[in-house]
């Protein structure tokens, strides 16, 4: 069965994440976005899994589905489907190996209750599970592996936003140079990373390293609009089990529904502060420094990739299944009407498109641009289009600021 889920998200316990964050809210924008599954997050969080447990109850083998739904209203009925959930959580092991400091996020997933109680019981005797959703410990992120497959042989972890410079597995500031040197003996229990807004799967395929590792997208989303901001399709079976052999034996993932890597916020190499952003090439030509205050410069996730690739851009290992880049479809709908994205227009036609066509992952990716144009206004129909063909315009994102990527309109879209 191909469905397509959001695997890593966050709930209101987690720090600087929005109260919206809730199960009733979580299930409604899977349907309007267009996602069969989606982690719960935050599991490790005592008072979130409390509500899990009272909120949840068994669907497909080894995933959960609400107790009780929304009443009608809450969803259009052209994007009205099953949503289902499935145990996760993100830790964040802050330790000191081969004389540096790590810090790398790493999310767990889990088959059933019973696994995630087991495992924060053992990560409550290292550190405070209850402050933060994402919990904080002082934990070689190897023994966090060890203390997963403790909980059940059927747990995964998997490398959060593996490139991102100051909390992944492969960042600048803080990560390492393979999986081996990580999680040494225990490297071969790690079978997928997570590429993360500001990579995507062809920047990963230049690692011959990764070969034979399966690449999963998820949008860490802080807010329930968030979600789907990147997604995984899958091709298994709908429950646990059917996930985690995809993601063990990676021919179940069919491919991914990823950012445009330019938009995530750690992309290019550069200086906020400053407003300098550079390429890799700029970086090392002024020696890692600021050119405007000296200040030591954010080294992106396209600099790192640079420096650990042994093959060249396009490169793509045989049997790599597709992904598709998109825009969040209230950007596009912003664009066109040369309104913000947040405004009220703009949301008006986000919503009515929705009850015309269906959920926006069939909007972007697979609805007629006839369609969209008769719904809509053929300006956003034509951007959709520039879109799916990646004729887009791009600023690159650096230093925590998000880039843009947008589509510009012809005289005859407007016209």
């Amino acid at each position: 069965m191909r469905f397509t889920a959001d695997l890593h998200i966050h709930s209101r316990f987690s720090r600087a994440t929005s109260r919206d964050l809730n199960l009733d809210q979580l299930w409604r924008w899977a349907q309007l976005k267009g996602i069969r599954v989606v982690g719960t997050g935050d599991c490790t969080h005592p008072g979130w899994l409390a509500e899990l447990e009272q909120e949840l109850v068994p669907a497909e083998n080894g995933l959960l589905r609400l107790r009780r739904e929304p009443p009608d209203g809450q969803v259009p009925d052209s994007c009205r489907a099953p949503v289902s959930f499935l145990l996760s959580g993100e830790i964040s092991c802050i330790y000191r190996k081969g004389g540096r400091t790590r810090k790398v996020h790493c999310l767990v997933l889990l088959p059933d209750f019973e696994a995630a109680h087991r495992l924060n019981l053992a990560l409550s005797r290292v550190g405070t599970l209850a402050s933060d959703g994402r919990p904080i410990l002082k934990l070689d992120a190897k023994d966090l592996l060890a203390m997963v497959l403790q909980a059940s042989p059927r747990a995964l972890l998997v490398p959060a936003h593996a490139w991102t410079p100051h909390f992944s597995i492969f960042g600048a500031c803080s990560g390492f140079e393979s999986l081996q040197e990580c999680f040494e003996e225990l490297a071969p229990e790690v079978h997928a990373i997570e590429t993360g807004l500001s990579s995507d799967p062809a920047m990963n395929w230049r690692l011959s390293v990764l070969d034979g590792i399966t690449l999963i997208s998820n949008s860490d989303a802080h807010s329930a609009s968030k979600l789907g901001r990147e997604a995984t399709l899958f091709d298994a079976g709908l429950c646990y089990q059917g996930i985690y052999q995809a993601i063990v034996g990676g021919k179940g993932v069919a491919g991914t529904i990823e950012f445009f890597p330019e938009q995530g916020k750690y992309h290019a190499d550069g200086h906020r502060c400053c407003g300098v952003r550079l390429s890799p090439e700029q970086t090392i030509a002024h020696g890692y420094r600021c050119p405007t205050c000296g200040g030591k410069l954010t080294v992106g996730v396209l600099h790192r990739v640079e420096l650990l690739a042994d093959r060249a851009a396009g490169a793509r290992p045989e049997q790599a299944p597709p992904f598709w880049s998109v825009i969040p479809l209230i950007d596009l709908i912003g664009g066109a009407l040369r309104v913000g994205s947040s405004s009220k227009k703009a949301e008006t036609l986000y919503f009515e498109l929705l009850e015309r066509l269906g959920n926006e992952f069939h909007i972007l990716l697979d609805a007629s641009l006839n369609e969209i144009a008769a719904r809509s206004t053929a300006t956003l129909a034509a951007g959709i289009g520039r879109m799916r063909a990646g004729e887009v315009e791009i600023e690159p994102g650096y230093d925590g600021k998000f880039g843009t990527v947008s589509v510009s309109a012809s005289e005859e879209d407007t016209t």
